[in-house]
């Protein structure tokens, strides 16, 4: 059973909860970024030396950040509470309803396999958080973890939203945000009992925040000759919520250019992979697995995987994403690394048309010369890759709840 405990949760006080969060960083622009920055009393004003310096001493910068928190924390513009679990909920304006618990999980268990991946990270951007962390040694976006769901838990979280919240705010995209703060010593020993009975968790997002945690964590586990697993670097912010409470999207792609094809040799070049059916100018959303959208030159085409190139086993080749890689991506486009290339890029999508739809955008206002719509990957296959620890090629799920960035905080100097 992987460890999961309950932590000094760093919040904002009553008069700053609505302003201090903000949604992740990657849902602005720098223009936006600049221009938040300038408000006070905000975490993306706390740090602002990261996000719009000019001055090129990173390690300075990150020194102001650290300092600015602790100054923050000083004007009771932030809160610590005492040792908590936190029960999270988001109700989206469609009534859809996710909810989970906050704490800590071990990157004990990340390293022995008792958390599992599904994604492989990239080595520049998993460092570049790590030296973050380093300097910093605050982790304000919680890992999202996934379960099998438990109805014990669930029932536990029942009776737990019976009472009064310590946070209930609805965001400028209209989610409603509902914490409760659960600090008494019973109901943290009941808790503790049923996810103790949980046998893995799996990393539904933020591959490259626990693979950072751990990076910086096995820095500081070197330099400690006394390391016995419980210090604060041990440990990463997290949000685990069960397979009931997590909706996995379509994550789609846009290529830059043909790799010198025209567009008649390519789809003669796809056909030897796919059945291609040509859809015209409607809009067309994957209805399966093994079918992928594709749209070039003002056409929808369905690309149907040729059942011989379908493994009949949980594999790799068992996947929509990795069967696009493999023959068109790789093979026919010659992008050998998707991890690096700048002629791909990711569109996340909705399950729907309207996902498509944007796709199709894209491409029209001359940001690739092809677009491909895959269907969602399903829960029980991405836990099937991640027990066989396979890794699927970036970007292959694009999964709600999102979560915000210091709604809550864990200081990893407390």
């Amino acid at each position: 059973m992987p460890v999961f405990r309950p932590f000094r949760g760093i919040r904002p006080h009553k008069d700053h909860e609505a302003t201090f969060p903000t949604h992740p960083l990657d849902n602005f622009t720098q223009a936006q970024i600049a221009e938040k920055a300038q408000k006070e009393n905000t975490y993306i004003n706390m740090i602002k030396p990261y996000v719009v310096s000019k001055s090129k001493d990173v390690d300075r910068n990150l020194r102001k950040i650290r300092t600015t928190f602790e100054e923050l924390v000083d004007e009771n513009v932030l809160v610590q509470d005492n040792s908590s679990f936190y029960l999270y909920e988001q109700i989206y304006p469609n009534k859809q309803v996710y909810r989970g618990l906050m704490g800590l999980a071990s990157i004990e268990d990340f390293w022995n396999g008792k958390i599992k991946r599904h994604e492989s990270t990239i080595p520049q951007k998993k460092e570049k958080l790590a030296h973050y962390l380093d300097k910093v040694n605050l982790q304000a976006e919680p890992v999202l973890l996934t379960y099998q769901s438990n109805p014990k838990i669930e029932l536990l979280m029942n009776h737990e939203e019976k009472n009064v919240p310590i946070f209930n705010h609805i965001d400028t995209i209209g989610i409603r945000h509902k914490i409760w703060k659960i600090d008494n010593r019973l109901k943290l020993q009941q808790f503790k009992e049923v996810i103790d009975q949980i046998d893995s968790f799996y990393i539904a997002d933020g591959h490259h925040r626990i693979g950072s945690t751990a990076l910086h964590a096995q820095r500081f586990k070197d330099k400690n000759k006394r390391h016995n697993g419980t210090e604060a670097y041990n440990f990463v912010y997290s949000f685990i919520v069960s397979n009931q409470s997590i909706k996995i999207h379509d994550y789609n792609r846009i290529v830059t250019d043909l790799n010198g094809l025209s567009n008649e040799d390519f789809l003669a070049k796809v056909e030897k992979y796919f059945l291609i059916h040509e859809k015209g100018e409607t809009p067309y959303y994957p209805s399966q697995k093994f079918h992928i959208s594709m749209y070039l030159d003002g056409k929808y085409y369905s690309l149907h995987v040729k059942h011989d190139l379908r493994s009949q086993e949980m594999s790799l080749d068992n996947l929509d994403h990795h069967l696009l890689d493999k023959y068109i991506i790789n093979d026919i486009l010659g992008i050998k690394d998707s991890d690096s290339s700048d002629k791909i890029s990711y569109v996340k999508g909705t399950s729907d048309i309207e996902g498509i739809n944007l796709l199709k955008e894209k491409v029209d206002s001359g940001e690739g010369k092809v677009g491909f719509g895959v269907f969602p990957v399903s829960f029980n296959d991405m836990i099937k890759i991640s027990d066989l620890r396979l890794s699927m090629p970036p970007k292959c799920t694009f999964i709600e709840p999102k979560l915000v960035t210091a709604l809550l905080m864990y200081d990893m100097k407390q």
